[in-house]
């Protein structure tokens, strides 16, 4: 068995000392543990990168097991940088560290880690994994040997546990990846791996959370708003455009479709519902959404609903507002409460958004006392009276179309 010495000094042959260049390199979450279908998963969420980051610039993106390596021409830091940040949005990615991609030699893994290390204080550990176990020297000897260079340099202390600072080093088949941080993903899947769907998206707090939470599960969403025009004023509008425009990030090419409601609301209101009035309005609401969701090929429905949350969000309310439509009603926030929802809007930086004040369209129909325990034949006879499956299609006839862009002012 070669010593270290040895070692070091055959590692030193094999590979000629290189410059460094950075990279993202791009650690992958549940997309490892799937069987035949994987090459699916990760072809499409190479697709997703390079749409995430066209604007910054054209990028090459190089899948290995379990890994991404993201390059581009002409590459400085500070461009590398941006693009690890931007694709950190991207569902999928669990990691994205901006990297030196050095040669197989200690001399140039030595350069990389004295680099990222240059004016850093405090503790330290070099922490090396060898997916190419044809490298001759093992991973603990790696990092003895790195973690002896750096103290000598600059005399930190190495601290095995807990340290200040990680230094990460991967020899991988071609190349050794240096790095020391990282910019923690959302993870899930791929965006469009699981179909398309249609949220109902007021400008509250919920129905962003659950869009997020349901494109991290591989939907490609599209956004219904319903706005009180023309008994309301456009603000609602802006504050659903500013909402789409965020979470825009985690997929590019989104769509917000806006149904002015205000008519069909004073048409309930004069239907005699009274208390029923709100579930009659979210039957309806369902109605358009499965109209429009079936003309974008969208094969479910998505909203904020959380269990007991409000008087529409008991369980017989909601299963009185599932008998309206065929298509399925994803509710991912239904056994959260409020902190939680409002914790992951604020992670999702949709919160504030969501704060703005507006005025929205079911506050024009809100009764003195709401029904909690709905009968679905009640609420058809008030369907009967409004002809819903027509006023349905006119209201889904007469949607605006609009494509927030994420990064636009």
């Amino acid at each position: 068995m070669p010593t270290l010495d040895t070692a070091t000094a055959q590692v030193r042959e094999q590979a000629p000392v290189v410059d460094g260049e950075p990279c993202v390199l791009l650690k992958l979450g549940e997309l490892v543990l799937k069987g035949k279908n994987r090459e699916q998963f990760e072809r499409r969420l190479a697709d997703n990168v390079r749409q995430a980051v066209r604007p910054i610039a054209k990028v090459d993106v190089i899948r290995r097991h379990g890994v991404f390596i993201v390059r581009t021409k002409d590459a400085d830091v500070e461009l590398v940088d941006r693009l690890a940040a931007r694709i950190a949005d991207v569902m999928g990615i669990v990691w994205a560290h901006r990297a030196w991609r050095v040669g197989k030699d200690v001399a140039s893994v030595e350069r990389a880690a004295l680099e990222l290390m240059d004016g850093v204080t405090g503790s330290f550990a070099v922490r090396s994994k060898r997916r190419d176990k044809r490298f001759p020297l093992t991973s603990t000897e790696l990092d003895r040997l790195v973690g002896g260079r750096l103290h000598d340099a600059y005399g930190q202390p190495v601290k095995l546990k807990n340290p200040d600072h990680t230094v990460s080093i991967e020899v991988d088949r071609d190349e050794v990846f240096v790095f020391s941080g990282g910019i923690p993903g959302a993870g899930g899947l791929p965006v469009g791996m699981s179909g398309r769907a249609l949220v109902l998206m007021s400008g509250g707090i919920d129905s962003p959370v659950a869009a997020y939470r349901m494109m991290r599960r591989g939907l490609r969403v599209d956004y219904l708003h319903f706005s009180g025009m023309p008994f309301t004023g456009p603000e609602s509008i802006y504050k659903a455009y500013a909402l789409v425009r965020e979470l825009d990030k985690y997929q590019g090419g989104s769509r917000l479709f806006v149904v002015p409601f205000g008519k069909a609301q004073q048409q309930i209101k004069s239907s005699g519902a009274d208390k029923l009035a709100v579930i009659a309005q979210r039957r309806l609401m369902l109605r358009v959404g499965e109209v429009l969701a079936r003309r974008l090929r969208g094969a479910a429905l998505i909203t904020g609903d959380a269990l007991g949350q409000v008087s529409s969000q008991t369980l017989a309310n909601m299963t009185a507002q599932d008998d309206a439509v065929e298509l399925p009603i994803l509710r991912p926030l239904v056994g959260m409460d409020k902190v939680e929802i409002m914790d992951q809007a604020r992670r999702v930086r949709t919160l504030s958004i969501s704060e703005l004040p507006d005025e929205d369209c079911c506050t024009l129909l809100a009764p003195r006392r709401a029904e909690t325990r709905a009968k679905i034949d009640d609420l058809r006879q008030i369907e009967k009276r409004l002809d819903v499956a027509e006023l349905a299609e006119q209201l889904a006839d007469s949607v605006q179309e609009h494509r927030p862009v994420y990064g636009d002012s």
